[in-house]
């Protein structure tokens, strides 16, 4: 049975978060972890609307702002993959960890 780690970043500083994924990366590269990714998703722009005061009516225009996803998986290496969750990411980076067990081809449960 194989592990996968996904993980998922998010941030709305495309700089950071890039630098951040890059980084990571050539850790893992470096430890000789499979790694695939990063793959980045179309950025998401979000529309936030603002108002003056709480009656209903009185507002600024909309605040907008884009968020980035870069995505990777990280094969096998279980013990890589522990020590990357519980690595430190800058506060700009939202991180989500999700661990998958997979069977090898024409294996059984």
């Amino acid at each position: 049975m194989t592990f996968v780690t996904k993980l998922r970043f998010e941030s709305g500083d495309r700089a950071v978060l890039d630098e951040t994924v890059e980084g990571l990366k050539g850790l893992l590269e470096r430890k000789g972890a499979e790694c695939k990714g990063p793959h980045a998703d179309s950025p998401d722009r979000k529309r936030v609307p603002q108002y003056r005061s709480l009656a209903p009516g009185d507002s600024y225009g909309n605040w907008t702002y884009t968020v980035y996803t870069r995505r990777m998986e990280i094969h096998g290496n279980e013990h890589i993959a522990r020590e990357v969750t519980m690595k430190e990411f800058p506060p700009s980076v939202h991180v989500e960890v999700e661990v998958e067990q997979r069977n090898p081809l024409g294996g059984h449960n």
